[in-house]
């Protein structure tokens, strides 16, 4: 159902849509319980494919960088009040 969800978030943040007819040929969804598990790891890892290629030729692969030393500027940080400050404040 994961992969299928993914497909669907792509495809409404990129107004595009995945061809995936070697999926569909599978004949087999999330929901299809009276399938075996190996159709449903087949039909999971073709719309895993079909998806990743569809990216890949599109050229979006967008890489986020984690690291402590990516950050090219610090983020200045705002105290805020604590209750002791705002009670102060009010007395």
């Amino acid at each position: 159902m994961l992969m299928v969800h993914i497909k669907k978030y792509y495809e409404g943040v990129t107004q595009e849509e995945i061809p995936t007819d070697r999926y569909k040929a599978l004949d087999i969804s999330p929901v299809h319980i009276h399938k075996d598990k190996k159709s449903h790891k087949a039909a999971i890892l073709t719309l895993g494919d079909e998806i990743v290629s569809h990216i890949h030729e599109q050229n979006r692969i967008h890489v986020t960088d984690y690291r402590k030393d990516a950050a090219k500027a610090a983020v200045p940080v705002t105290p805020t009040p604590t209750s002791s400050t705002t009670a102060s404040a009010e007395h």
